[in-house]
C-alpha cells in the first residue's frame, strides 16, 4: 500500500555521488542489464524454479500446543467463518456489525480512513473504534468459536495515519543514515504509539530494493542496493516485534509487522508503478530477494505479496513463488496478506471474484471496499472445490497461528491492554536523531 501522510514532511540526507555507484562497486548489474525490458528479459519465464533459491530453515520451533488449538478451532469453524477469517476489509466500507456477520478475519485503514471519517480522529477514537471491532469479533455466535480480530495499518514511517503521532523520515533518508540501531529504535517507538490507539499489525518495513529513480515510491525504499534493505530488515522488525523467545515477542510494547512487497516492486520496467519487473530469474532471486531472509529469521509474521508483475505474471498468482519460494523453500509458517484489491489484477479475476490468488498461496485478501461480493464468491468456490478446502484450511491455520502467537485470544479488549502510555518526548528525540541520520 502506498500512504501519502497528511501533514508529513519527510526530511532526506543528501547522498554523495560516490554512494550512487555502490551497485557497480558492489558487482551488481547496473539498471540497463536488469530492468530494461529487453527482447531477452520480456520473453523470461514467469515460473519460478526453487530449488535454485537459498534453502532456508525456520527458526521458530513448532508449538505444538498452539497447532493443537488451532486443529481444535478449524475443526469448530464453519466454512463461512473459514471464508471470513481470509477476507481484510478497510474500516470506511465495513461495520462492527458485517465483522460479527461476515466472521471477518481482519480490518484495516486505508491512507484516507478514519474512526467517524474524522482525519484528524484523536487516539481515543482509535481506541474506541478498536474495542467495537473487537467486540463484535467475540460476540458469541452459537456453537462457532470466537476468533478475535486483528487491525492493520499503515505505519510505515511512524504512526503517521493518526494526527498527533511522531513521524519519522522515509525510508529512503533512513537508508542514507546507514543505521541499523536507529531503525530498531523506529520501530520500537512506533510499535508502542499503535499499541496505544488499540492496533496491533502494521504493514512494515518495506524492503523494496529501487532500480528505477523514475518509480513513484522511490522514497519508500532503503536505497538501490540490496545490502542496506538486508541490513535494516532485522533490527526493524525487531523493534516492532520484539525478539523471538522474549517474554514481549508480538506483545505488550510490541505487534506484528509485514515484509513487503513480494517481490519486485522496484525493478518495474521504466519504473512503472505496479508494473512489470522483466528479467530473468537470477537477478530477480538476487537483487530483489535477500532483505526477505533476514526478515523471515527475525520472526516477522506476515508477507505483503506486491501489486506488481514478474514476466507479466502479477505476483498476486504466482504460484511459484508465492507456495514454493517462500511458503515452502523459504519455510515461512507466517501468512501472505494481499495489497489493496491487488487479487483483482490476477488474469481472469477481478476484485470481487479472484480463488486464483488463494490457489497460488494467498492467505489474506485486502478487499477493502470489495469485501461483501469477493466473500460470496470465495465461500460459493469453497464450496464447489474451485478453492480446495485443504488450501482454505491452510490459510486459516496460518492466520490463527500468528493470532495465537501474539495472544490475541487472551488480551481483551485493546483498552484493556494499554501500556503505561507513550513516551512522546523520548519519541520525538529519536525522530529528530532520525532526520540527522542518527547523529
Amino acid at each position: 500500500m502506498m500512504i501519502v501522510p497528511r501533514g508529513a514532511v519527510s526530511v532526506l540526507r543528501a547522498v554523495s555521488l560516490a554512494a550512487l555507484a555502490w551497485p557497480l562497486a558492489l558487482g551488481i548489474a547496473p539498471l540497463s542489464a536488469a530492468t530494461d525490458g529487453s527482447a531477452a528479459a520480456a520473453t523470461a519465464s514467469a515460473e519460478a524454479n526453487a530449488e535454485l533459491w537459498p534453502q532456508r530453515e525456520s527458526k521458530l520451533a513448532p508449538d505444538a500446543a498452539i497447532e493443537r488449538r488451532i486443529d481444535a478451532l478449524i475443526a469448530a469453524m464453519s466454512v463461512e467463518q473459514k471464508v471470513g477469517q481470509i477476507i481484510q476489509a478497510d474500516i470506511a466500507s465495513v461495520t462492527p456489525d458485517d465483522v460479527y456477520r461476515y466472521h471477518l478475519g481482519s480490518v484495516l485503514n486505508g491512507g484516507n480512513s478514519d474512526p467517524g471519517n474524522r482525519y484528524n480522529a484523536p487516539a481515543k477514537d482509535w481506541l474506541a473504534a478498536a474495542d467495537a471491532f473487537y467486540a463484535a469479533s467475540m460476540k458469541p455466535n452459537g456453537k462457532l468459536p470466537r476468533i478475535p480480530i486483528i487491525w492493520g495499518s499503515d505505519a510505515v514511517h511512524g504512526h503517521n495515519n493518526v494526527v498527533g503521532a511522531t513521524l519519522f523520515p522515509h525510508n529512503i533518508g533512513l537508508g542514507a543514515a546507514r543505521n541499523p540501531e536507529l531503525v530498531r529504535k523506529i520501530g520500537e517507538a512506533t510499535a508502542i504509539e499503535m499499541r496505544v490507539t488499540g492496533l496491533d499489525w502494521t504493514f512494515a518495513p518495506t524492503l523494496a530494493v529501487v532500480r528505477d529513480d523514475r518509480w513513484g515510491r522511490t522514497y519508500e525504499g532503503f536505497g538501490e542496493s540490496p545490502e542496506i534493505a538486508t541490513s535494516y530488515a532485522a533490527p526493524l522488525i525487531e523493534g516492532l516485534q520484539g525478539k523471538v523467545g522474549d517474554s514481549d515477542w508480538l506483545r505488550g510494547p510490541h505487534i506484528i509487522a509485514t515484509a513487503k512487497h513480494f517481490l519486485g516492486d522496484g525493478g518495474t520496467h521504466a519504473g512503472k508503478d505496479q508494473g512489470d519487473a522483466r528479467m530473468a530469474e537470477a537477478p530477480l532471486r538476487d537483487l530483489f530477494s535477500p532483505p526477505y531472509l533476514p526478515a523471515l529469521d527475525a520472526g516477522v509474521q506476515s508477507v505483503m505479496v506486491s501489486f506488481s508483475s514478474w514476466n507479466g505474471v502479477k505476483m498476486h498468482g504466482n504460484r511459484s513463488l508465492l507456495t514454493d519460494v517462500v511458503k515452502q523453500r523459504w519455510n515461512f509458517d507466517g501468512f501472505l496478506v494481499g495489497d489493496w484489491n491487488g487479487h483483482g489484477q490476477v488474469e481472469g479475476c477481478t476484485a470481487t471474484d479472484c480463488a486464483a490468488s488463494a490457489v497460488a498461496g494467498l492467505d489474506m485478501y485486502m478487499a477493502p471496499d470489495s469485501w461483501k461480493e469477493l466473500y460470496r464468491t470465495t465461500l460459493a468456490h469453497a464450496k464447489d472445490g474451485t478453492l480446495p478446502m485443504a488450501r482454505l484450511d491452510d490459510a486459516v491455520r496460518r492466520i490463527l497461528r500468528v493470532k495465537l502467537r501474539a495472544g490475541l485470544f487472551e488480551a481483551g479488549k485493546p483498552s484493556a491492554c494499554l501500556l503505561n502510555t507513550s513516551d512522546a518526548a523520548r519519541q520525538r528525540r529519536t525522530s529528530r536523531a532520525g532526520a540527522a541520520g542518527g547523529a
